[in-house]
């Protein structure tokens, strides 16, 4: 359910992505909105990693490594190999890469809910104030003429709700995986190569994350591997383990862009979010 900005709670933390969210109200917002133009991706252009729910691995494994980042294991899609750089964005067009999969965190921009402490379904609709995105002069304004939220909006609205329920899932899961041990420390490593493909000086150490263990995983009783089957944890965590494959991928696109020999993405979809 999402509440109107009237005593809304304050927007505290950081949150990738975003400059300066503040609850969308008409006071605020009235004659905004956002304009799609040029360089619709250039919001993310220098994001390397982004947050995954656990109901996007399946599509997202065939694309980017699937890593867990700090204490609380957050899943997070690998799109660059250091700060600063997407790999996925044009650098010169700020176009996403058309048939890349494109995470729900990415597409609800420049919406994000402000959730009550009090209750995990209620939460204020809030908007990036900071975003290139806003315009007032709109080509999909917030308000109408008489202040009410436009279709635009109210779509935007169910869709961070399917998103806020997917986010309680995936912390669900998460609790149970830790609470089964089975994170490890893990580490991607590099060889450099000559131009005959024979090994050059030592392996360089690219990224370091949390992953799940292939061997406390088969350790589990066989009761526990059924249970994680049925209830489809056992999925997400061979989605993972198989994401594990582009992690060459992701290295040889940095080696291309670094060389200015990538081909640029074609131009993908402007990211408002879809119709729930």
């Amino acid at each position: 359910m999402a509440d109107a900005a009237t005593g809304a709670p304050q927007i505290q933390g950081t949150l990738p992505l975003y400059k300066k969210p503040e609850p969308l109200n008409v006071q605020a917002h009235k004659g905004m909105g956002l304009k799609y133009g040029d360089r619709p991706f250039d919001f993310l252009n220098e994001t390397h990693f982004v947050p995954l729910t656990v109901g996007e691995f399946a599509q997202a494994c065939g694309v980017y490594p699937i890593i867990f980042l700090g204490d609380g294991r957050i899943p997070a899609a690998v799109m660059g190999l250091q700060p600063g750089q997407n790999l996925f964005v044009d650098p010169k067009t700020g176009n996403f890469e058309q048939h890349a999969y494109l995470p729900v965190f990415v597409r609800r921009y420049p919406f994000v809910a402000a959730t009550h402490t009090d209750d995990n379904e209620r939460f204020t609709l809030c908007v990036d104030a900071g975003s290139h995105l806003m315009s007032d002069n709109p080509d999909q304004p917030f308000f109408d003429e008489n202040g009410q939220l436009t279709p635009f909006v109210q779509n935007a609205i169910e869709f961070i709700q399917n998103y806020e329920t997917d986010v309680r899932t995936t912390n669900l899961t998460l609790e149970e995986l830790k609470s089964l041990d089975l994170f490890e420390e893990q580490n991607m490593h590099f060889q450099p190569r000559d131009q005959q493909g024979q090994p050059v000086g030592e392996p360089q150490r690219i990224a370091s994350y949390w992953g799940i263990s292939h061997e406390k995983l088969r350790a589990l009783p066989g009761e526990k591997l059924a249970e994680l089957r049925d209830s489809t944890v056992l999925g997400a965590i061979y989605a993972h383990m198989l994401s594990m494959s582009r992690w060459e991928f992701i290295i040889a696109r940095a080696a291309a862009r670094a060389a200015g020999s990538a081909q640029p993405p074609q131009p993908g979809v402007a990211p408002p979010p879809p119709e729930a």
